[in-house]
């Protein structure tokens, strides 16, 4: 039998597999879609994805989590959720149905009344795959789950493209994300082996729901946290401004979630295994956290380096305020890793109150703050929208302190010299490479050189974690997260 530094290897190995190559491909379709249609194509969508999200937490209400965190859920419990996940989902769509008007007219714009009720059939069809999607995850099933992703992204983009390519204009982005949902429920349920059955009893539901409803509230202000500036755009501005700042937005979301939603995957089940051992779980936290830093802060400023030249070759000039925007958006998009990790453990330890309360303080602030700074323009919101998420690593660190003594000292030295190291060799790239003028020679030199530069440094440095990666894909060992030793620089003490 694997153990659980088996599962977790592999976990992090096919979670990363999943994230990269759902996100490679999303680079294809989308450098595809961004040539064919317009910012205010994307503004349309931009503006009411907000709305599908939301339907989506409403529906699923936190009980994918709260199936993930019990040690041992029965089928009982997958089977009370899968019902009420269904009905939910038809409740809710009949209700944005008949409220789509009135989305319209906040928006000024009454062609969103049809694009809506197409457009929210998406979480009626995700509303059948939640449980088949949790019992996966508990499994640490996450090759099956990678599957399911990539096949289900490369075919809902081919047809995107396509409807895009004949001149249907957002309604290729409507029918993507429907087809992306729809063909992912489908395949969800071929990998799962458990199947529902018609002896319908919600005990099970009432039983989780005071630990899945703060899961749910928490999403629900995370979807308004991410979406506050299409929000407050799509009201203030045009579609436009909020096309470009929602084009910008995907590409570092996803940048971060190949990072993201690798650990995502094996967190929560790795953490909740080792409930009740303080020290292994804090001790595999800070591997995991490390690991995330290693990848995560060389990955986003890379991409803010080369975001100019990046946006002009693939989708055309046409998009280059999206580029200036998307600059500055990949600096707080490097922490968001992190601060998923830490929410990770403090949801294994059964406080969603934590979670839920922090992140609506969160939204609340940084609604406070863009409502304050609209006036000022987009830039300076984008500004002060990157600037508070990387503050709030610092908040809920706090959080992981309390539940597991985790030190800020520990916590500088597992991300600072990844952070400082990958921030270096991006100012030396930028230098170095300044005397090039084509976009494309810029671009490609940028990448080669400043991956070329890390590597180097990190080998200088003797970072364990790199050795172990490295020692990982050539099959000599199966070191799951990164040893308790790996950062940059000499061994420390234990905590």
């Amino acid at each position: 039998m694997e153990s659980l530094k088996e599962k977790t290897a592999k976990g992090l190995f096919w979670g990363g597999m999943n994230n990269g190559m759902q996100q490679l491909i999303g680079l294809v379709i989308g450098i595809i879609l961004g040539r064919l249609l317009t910012p205010d194509d994307y503004g349309m969508i931009a503006m009411i994805s907000i709305f599908s999200l939301i339907a989506n937490e409403l529906q699923s209400s936190g009980f994918k989590t709260a199936l993930v965190n019990q040690p041992h859920p029965t089928h009982e419990d997958y089977n009370a959720v899968f019902w009420f996940n269904v009905m939910a989902g038809a409740v809710i769509y009949v209700i944005l149905f008949f409220c789509a008007p009135l989305i319209a007219d906040y928006y000024h714009q009454p062609a969103l009344v049809p694009l809506c009720r197409y457009a929210f059939l998406s979480f009626v069809f995700s509303s059948f795959g939640i449980a088949q999607s949790a019992y996966l995850t508990k499994n640490l099933k996450i090759k099956e789950i990678a599957a399911t992703g990539i096949t289900a992204i490369a075919l809902s983009g081919t047809v995107g493209a396509l409807m895009a390519w004949q001149g249907f204009s957002y309604w290729s982005l409507a029918t993507q994300a429907n087809l992306f949902i729809a063909i992912n429920t489908v395949l969800l349920w071929y990998h799962s082996s458990w199947r529902p059955t018609m002896d319908i009893n919600l005990r099970p539901v009432r039983r989780m729901f005071r630990f899945s409803c703060k899961i749910m509230a928490s999403a629900i202000f995370t979807i308004i946290n991410a979406n506050v500036l299409n929000i407050l755009l799509g009201r203030y501005f045009t579609p436009r401004d909020t096309g470009n700042y929602n084009q910008a937005y995907q590409w570092n979301f996803k940048c971060f979630s190949v990072v993201q939603g690798m650990m995502n995957q094996v967190a929560q089940p790795v953490f909740v295994e080792l409930a009740g051992q303080r020290d292994r779980q804090r001790a595999a936290f800070r591997k995991m956290l490390r690991f995330t830093a290693f990848i995560s802060f060389p990955l986003l400023f890379g991409l803010s380096l080369v975001s100019q030249e990046f946006i002009v070759i693939t989708i055309g000039e046409k998009w280059l305020d999206s580029a200036h925007l998307m600059q500055i958006l990949c600096l707080g998009g490097a922490v968001m890793p992190l601060s998923t990790l830490m929410t990770n453990m403090v949801i294994s330890h059964g406080r969603s109150n934590i979670y839920m309360w922090t992140t609506l303080a969160l939204g609340l602030l940084q609604i406070a703050l863009m409502l304050w700074l609209y006036p000022y323009g987009v830039r300076t919101m984008v500004i002060a929208y990157t600037l508070l998420q990387i503050v709030w690593v610092a908040v809920w660190w706090w959080f992981v302190h309390r539940l597991t003594g985790y030190r800020f000292l520990s916590l500088l030295k597992d991300t600072l010299p990844f952070a400082g190291i990958a921030a270096a060799v991006m100012v030396a790239t930028h230098f170095a490479t300044l005397p090039l003028h084509s976009p494309i020679l810029l671009l490609v030199s940028r990448i080669v050189l400043a991956a070329l530069l890390y590597f180097t440094v990190m080998k200088l440095a003797h970072a364990v974690i790199l050795e172990e990666c490295l020692g990982f894909f050539r099959r000599k060992n199966h070191p799951g997260p990164p040893e308790e030793n790996t950062h940059p620089g000499p061994p420390e003490g234990r905590e």
